[in-house]
């Protein structure tokens, strides 16, 4: 591993500027020589990096990396979501696979839906809510691969939550972008999520 993670890190040096990927939507990459994290939010890929660091597995960090990314992408990842995984055991050679979805409720029915003169699963709104797996899946996860105690796997997320972090420009202009959808939800979580500044204040 850490020759392999040398080896890309050499020929990531050596790729000319000219020949340079365009990585303006591309993963936020941590490289280390305990091994590469890479996710959407570059807090997430350091708390994952840091767990390899400190002797924890691949799932350790991939747990940690997950915990960050349901603080500074709330909307795309969490612990109110679905987790799916596919583990590459190299001292055994078996590949696993974990499908950890929530299920859907157990009101939700057909005929609800249809009581709701809907002639198909809705987009968006509570009934396109499942139970969540997530946490779930960390636990399956954990108990099988894991190796770091849970005290350190979520030092990170708690410490954005507690403290605060930087919102990069893509995720900003997401969140803008989506306030006008969560403005017109009937459950009005506006209220929490959708807060309007005064022109010229910041």
């Amino acid at each position: 591993m850490r020759v392999f993670a040398l080896f890309m890190l050499l020929l990531q040096f050596s790729i000319p500027l000219t020949f340079a990927q365009d990585r303006s939507h591309a993963r936020s990459m941590v490289v280390t020589k305990f091994g590469i994290v890479a996710t959407s939010h570059a807090l997430a890929s350091q708390a994952g990096a840091q767990i390899l660091a400190r002797g924890g597995s691949a799932v350790d960090a991939a747990i940690a990396a997950n915990a960050v990314l349901g603080v500074t992408e709330p909307m795309m990842n969490g612990i109110g979501g679905d987790l799916f995984a596919i583990y590459w055991d190299a001292k055994s050679g078996k590949l696993y696979g974990l499908n950890s979805s929530g299920w859907a409720p157990q009101a939700l029915t057909v005929a609800h839906i249809k009581a709701k003169d809907a002639n198909s699963m809705p987009a968006e709104g509570i009934d396109t809510v499942t139970v969540p797996g997530a946490v779930a899946g960390w636990d399956a996860l954990h108990t099988r691969f894991g190796k770091a105690p849970w005290k350190d796997i979520f030092q990170a997320a708690i410490f954005y939550a507690q403290n605060g972090y930087p919102v990069p420009e893509l995720i900003h202009d997401f969140w803008v972008e989506s306030a006008a959808d969560v403005s017109r939800d009937p459950g009005k979580p506006a209220r929490i999520f959708v807060h309007r500044q005064a022109p010229g204040s910041r």
